[in-house]
Formats: C-alpha cells, sequence, structure tokens
C-alpha cells in the first residue's frame, strides 16, 4: 500500500497495514495526532547501559517506554501494540553491523530481549503544519535526510559515538515559529539544535544524507536541524551488541499516545 493511501487513514487501520507487511516505508504524516517512536531493542545484558545511554542524552534519545525482558508488548504505549510486527522495517544489527532488514520479528525475538521507545520528530509536525509551516519531506513522499554530526553524546557502558540530526528546510520568516512550536516537544526532540549552516554540525554536503531522503533547501529557506532517534544506531555501531533491532530510519512505531504527550503547555492551537 502506499504512503498516499495510507495518509489520513485512522490510527488502527496504518497499524494493522504494518502489521501485515503491507506498507514497509517511512511514517512521516500517518497516524496523525498520535506519538512516534524510535525503536532500539537489546540483550537484557546491554539494557541497563542503554538505559543509561538515553538518560544521559536526553534530547536525542527522548525515553518514552521499555519493557521488561521477553515482553513483546509495550501497555503504556498501546494497548495491542505488538513490537515484532507493528514497525514497516527493522533493522538487525550483528556485532555493530548492519545484517539485515526484515518487515517483522517474529522469528527473531528472544527470550531476553528488552525494547526501548524513543521518542521521534515526526510527532510535531502536525503542528508545524497545521502552523502554515511546510513539511517538505511530507509532501514530496520522501524520508527525511539525517547526518551524523560533529557533536559527540555522553558515553554509557560500552554506548557512545556522535549525534545523529533530522533537517527540515524552513522559510526563514517560519523559523522562529517552528523553534517556538518544537520547543514544546521534549518527547520529540524539543527545539532544534543548529540553524544555518551545515558545516557547523561537521556535514559537508546536505544532497548526501547518512539516512533518508536530499531535500532541495530555496533561496528563501534555512536547513534546520533537529536532535534525531537514529543517534543510538551510530552508538550501537560503537558498541558492536552481539544483536541488536532497531526501526529503519523513517520508519517508526506509532503509539496509541496523544501527540501532546509530554508536551508543555497541553494541546497546542497553531498559532
Amino acid at each position: 500500500m502506499s504512503h498516499a493511501a495510507l495518509k489520513g487513514e485512522p490510527l488502527q487501520t496504518v497499524r494493522e497495514v504494518i502489521r501485515q507487511g503491507a506498507y514497509t516505508r517511512h511514517t512521516a504524516g500517518l497516524g496523525a495526532g498520535h506519538l512516534q517512536c524510535n525503536l532500539v531493542i537489546l540483550p537484557q545484558s546491554d539494557a541497563e547501559a542503554f538505559e543509561g545511554y538515553c538518560a544521559a542524552n536526553s534530547q536525542a534519545c527522548p525515553l518514552v517506554g521499555m519493557t521488561k525482558p521477553g515482553d513483546q508488548t509495550i501497555p503504556s504505549l498501546g494497548a495491542d501494540i505488538d513490537l515484532r510486527t507493528d514497525v514497516p522495517l527493522y533493522n538487525v544489527y550483528r556485532n555493530g553491523v548492519l545484517d539485515a532488514s526484515v518487515t517483522d520479528l517474529n522469528t527473531l525475538w528472544q527470550d531476553d530481549w528488552v525494547a526501548f521507545a524513543i521518542g521521534c520528530s515526526f510527532t510535531f509536525e502536525r503542528a508545524l503544519m497545521e502552523a502554515g509551516i511546510a513539511m517538505r519531506h511530507v509532501e514530496q513522499d520522501r524520508t527525511v535526510p539525517m547526518f551524523i554530526t560533529n557533536r559527540q553524546t555522553v558515553p554509557s557502558g560500552v554506548f557512545h559515538g556522535a549525534m545523529v540530526a533530522s533537517m527540515r528546510p524552513i522559510a526563514e520568516p517560519d523559523v522562529d515559529r517552528a523553534i517556538t512550536i518544537s520547543a514544546r516537544y521534549p518527547l520529540a526532540h524539543g527545539a532544534p539544535i543548529h540553524i544555518g549552516d551545515p558545516k557547523e554540525l561537521g556535514i559537508a554536503d546536505l544532497n548526501l544524507p547518512n539516512w533518508g531522503d536530499q531535500l532541495d533547501v530555496l533561496p528563501e529557506e534555512v536547513p534546520v536541524f533537529w536532535a534525531c532517534g537514529v543517534t543510538p544506531q551510530v552508538a550501537i555501531t560503537n558498541a558492536k551488541p552481539a544483536i541488536c533491532v532497531t526501526h529503519a530510519p523513517g520508519s517508526m512505531l506509532i503509539t496509541d499516545l496523544d501527540e501532546f504527550h509530554g508536551a508543555i503547555g497541553g494541546t497546542f492551537d497553531g498559532a
């Protein structure tokens, strides 16, 4: 099924289509009004250090929920969520190397796995769009571009590495409003970490993202960068756990939680 066909469908329909393996792409603009999450799944032996990594790097890794070992559900995020099937595409890492991308974890699931749900900036995009701030990757059905930056995260145990940032072109007159709106969503990475020259983040070429798709930045626009929940995938590459599963960048777990869950000041009228 296409992104266009799913856009505007109720969450339960979107989740069922994903669960059936019929949609394997990005979730920007899907399940509107709900908190979206990045996913990291690790053996129990690595879970404590990774939980510490999230706590030490809360802007890049805002922890929304985690499971007990072996639990395939996460009721605090949704009564019927199944972590084995409800992400469009999963990345499987072995010893820090991407080994496979799969549409479900039914045959891979281990009894010692602990899952971490980490907030995603897709969550605040509806508020930006309702305020008249265009999201080109949503309009063009592309995966938001993500870049490894020169900013280092705080280590925890074996987990360490550079912060990843997502980039959205924003019309210059809209930048201040984009900052104000996104800052109210700490579970979705909050305010931008950088505005303007990508070279200050160590990004040599905006046309060559590490993940996602290239987006043009028009003359009247500036690139705006937010901390990104793909940051753990850099840390995982460095830590080299025997096995780890994450969402594929851009393909999120859409929760039952309202997009304003954890927002500063509650609901937002887009003004």
